[in-house]
């Protein structure tokens, strides 16, 4: 009953996630990228510091021994976060949602390499086949890019997208790097206070890059922006009193699902048959990697019974 709890809070944090970034799209890129960051920083930490009270002794929640590393972790998501609003203007929620996937790829190769994690021969092939499924989606738009000449302007935008959607993903894997290890000495609720806070102050001085007065429509989405973001963080902290980890990773994947839902339902758009294929190779490849680790972790605890 636990890890089926874990399992539907992950999916629905999954799918909290994939509308905060449909709010984003709605946009349109009419208002700046600074000031829909600081809505969706600052509108998160009205469900956050609810559900920090519901738990009880706020203080001692977000009490910190490592402002250093909530620093690094904060930018780090910022970017993340800045690139991928910045995306979404050229390419579809789908298209995004998929490229996203290469983030646990530069992942595990960036904790290879900073936190010197011992990372076995089936991670590594998974990785391998990871980052083909992402040329195979890139491929599609970076061809169609072509040149200025023969593709266009909005196959030039494309290319533009999927190159944002890229460096969105190496920021997100940095920030899960920094979160794995504030992990060992922070509270989770330190780890989420501190960067929706980060978030907001930076997205609040962009403001003397000029920003916008939103209409109706625009506000709600702000708005929007910032709940669904602030309940999808909630909800994946949830879901890992539940079950492990390793269990709930493979559901990630189905941000791609719900992308396509409401990409179809609300923004009349579907993705393209090379981002169906990569990103299937994608998740198929992420599946592999948490069974083989799932499986290794059974075979040591059976090797460890005397």
């Amino acid at each position: 009953m636990n890890a089926k709890m874990g399992v539907t809070l992950k999916i629905l944090s999954a799918l909290c996630a994939t509308l905060m970034l449909a709010c984003v799209k709605g946009l349109g890129g009419n208002i700046p990228t600074g000031e829909v960051i600081f809505f969706r920083s600052f509108i998160a930490l009205f469900p956050l510091l609810v559900w920090l009270k519901l738990q009880g002794r706020i203080l001692e929640q977000i009490k910190t021994k490592n402002i250093f590393g909530h620093l690094i972790r904060g930018f780090s998501g910022t970017g993340g976060m800045y690139f991928n609003y910045l995306a979404l203007v050229y390419i579809s929620l789908a298209d995004a949602t998929a490229i996203s996937y290469a983030a646990p790829l530069f992942t595990v190769i960036m904790a290879a390499i900073l936190l010197r994690e011992n990372v076995h021969a089936a991670r590594w092939l998974a990785v391998a086949i990871g980052f083909t499924g992402i040329i195979v989606m890139l491929w599609a738009h970076l061809s169609e890019s072509g040149s200025l000449l023969s593709g266009g302007f909005t196959q030039i935008s494309a290319g533009l997208g999927v190159i944002l959607a890229l460096l969105a993903a190496m920021c997100t894997a940095v920030s899960s790097v920094q979160i794995r290890f504030l992990n060992g000495i922070e509270r989770p609720g330190a780890i989420v206070f501190y960067f929706s806070l980060m978030t907001m102050l930076i997205g609040l001085a962009t403001i003397f890059f000029g920003w916008k007065i939103p209409d109706t429509k625009q506000l709600l989405l702000l708005i929007g922006c910032g709940f669904f973001g602030g309940m999808a963080q909630i909800l994946i902290t949830l879901s890992l009193r539940y079950a492990d980890a390793s269990l709930l990773a493979p559901f990630d994947y189905t941000t791609l699902v719900w992308s396509m839902v409401i990409g179809f339902l609300f923004l009349d758009s579907l993705p393209a048959s090379s981002t169906l294929v990569g990103a299937s190779i994608v998740a198929a490849a992420g599946i592999f990697a948490v069974w083989s680790e799932r499986r290794k972790n059974r075979i040591n605890a059976l090797r460890a019974v005397p």
